[in-house]
């Protein structure tokens, strides 16, 4: 068992699961257990400590983190587990109820965990410290670097819109936002540390300074000013708070690359009305028009669900349909998953899992066209590329373009980490699940 003397002797894993907002929180919660003396448990280490920040935004996230709960207490029983996130959040009482939880902590707890762990080494007793969605009031901040050279910053929690088929607003509460001089000292000193990029993160990052006088516009104009950082990305960003503004600063910023990712969720006004989405298509259209009006090169990402209820087949087409009309690079596609407690239950029809999988796999085809087809309009080019990471098969190293092109680099070594070089970009193909680029440094 885990000795009760000092954090100084302990070994923690660290497991997330979900969204990069859960990402930069985890690296936070390490960050915080280190500076206490904790240090990382190696891959062929048994843990003292695993903190397993859980997601909830489907029936299937819920089971991956019962899964993942249950696996890693039958791998190291002797380990105090800590369970966090929205999966937690939302069901507290059946997480705590896994074999081998001792801890469960709500989304706005994430920062006492240090505590709740030193509490729990002195007495051994099981807690469960959870507020109800509807309470949540308080911003814990975040701004730590993953496992890549990429940081995130945490800027905004929590969600105001209530859509028909979402649990967020009750798993993370309303919208809050950390102020800016807050936010802009973060990422000085994230600078200070060596940060070369920076991802802005959020719930619902375009409603930022909600109940304030400021706003989203105004944190990017005061992050660009910020020395020593090369590259911002935005996360994602709703298509009826990327007002014109952020675009046409983005386009001529120093530092915030040419790079969106914009829910969609369906591309059927009668859909998104059920959905209770605050846009139509045509507003849609008009954002990814204006992207590529002032950034040509910019990598567009965008959601969809798929399957959602009452998403008939003439909707479902009107959807692929206007989804293939649009100028964008990639699509994240994901079937529609029932929710307790969502006003989507109310809808009719229902549409089976083997229609939501054929449907899935017709618009992630679309996607992957898009993809390869972006990809090749640069072979040839120069572009700079910041290193990330060595290559699978150790010869060279990868990074991504400014503008989000994943390219794999001969001749460099791990050293190169971190570093912004100029390439020529080569042949493009198929990796994973996306393409890749060879590169030669100019």
């Amino acid at each position: 068992m885990i000795s009760t003397e000092t954090f100084q002797t302990l070994a923690a894993k660290y497991v997330t699961l979900g969204c990069k907002l859960n990402f930069a929180e985890t690296s936070t919660i390490a960050a915080e257990l280190e500076r206490r003396g904790v240090r990382r448990a190696s891959d062929d280490e048994a843990p003292d400590i695993i903190v397993v920040n859980t997601c909830s935004v489907t029936a299937v996230a819920d089971k991956k983190g019962r899964q993942t709960i249950r696996s890693l207490a039958r791998r190291w029983p002797d380990a105090v587990i800590v369970a966090t996130g929205c999966y937690a959040q939302l069901k507290p009482d059946e997480v705590a109820a896994i074999d081998g939880v001792h801890i469960v902590a709500g989304n706005d707890h994430k920062g006492e965990l240090p505590q709740m762990l030193a509490d729990w080494i002195e007495d051994r007793k099981d807690r469960m410290v959870v507020t109800a969605g509807k309470d949540i009031r308080r911003f814990v901040p975040s701004c730590s670097r993953g496992d890549r050279t990429r940081w995130m910053l945490k800027v905004q929690d929590g969600c105001n819109c209530y859509c028909s088929y979402c649990t967020i607003p009750m798993a993370r509460g309303r919208s809050r936002s950390g102020s800016i001089e807050s936010l802009v000292a973060q990422a000085r000193d994230a600078a200070l540390s060596g940060a070369k990029e920076i991802v802005i993160t959020g719930v619902n990052i375009g409603d930022f300074g909600w109940g304030r006088s400021d706003g989203f516009i105004d944190l990017i104009k005061a992050l660009d000013e910020v020395d020593g950082i090369d590259r911002y990305r935005i996360s994602s960003i709703e298509p009826d708070l990327l007002t014109d503004e952020i675009i046409e600063f983005t386009s001529r910023s120093k530092r915030f690359m040419p790079h969106f990712h914009i829910p969609l969720q369906c591309g059927d006004d009668e859909m998104l009305s059920l959905m209770r989405r605050r846009y139509d298509r045509s507003l849609f259209a008009d954002r990814i028009e204006h992207i590529r009006r002032v950034m040509p090169d910019a990598f567009i990402g965008v959601d969809l669900i798929v399957g959602m209820r009452g998403e008939t087949y003439e909707r479902f087409e009107s959807s692929r349909d206007f989804v293939s009309s649009l100028n964008i690079t990639r699509l994240h596609v994901f079937p529609y998953s029932e929710r307790p407690g969502t006003r989507a239950l109310e809808i009719f029809p229902v549409v089976g899992s083997d229609e939501q999988r054929r449907r899935t796999h017709e618009m992630i085809a679309i996607s992957d066209k898009f993809h390869m087809a972006f990809a090749r309009q640069y072979e040839g080019e120069c572009r700079p590329v910041l290193l990330e990471q060595l290559a699978p098969d150790g010869n060279g190293m990868e990074g991504y373009t400014d503008n989000y092109l994943r390219v794999e680099v001969e001749g460099t070594d791990v050293s190169m980490a971190n570093k912004i070089v100029m390439a020529r970009l080569g042949t493009a193909r198929w990796e994973d699940d996306g393409p890749i680029l060879k590169g030669v440094i100019v």
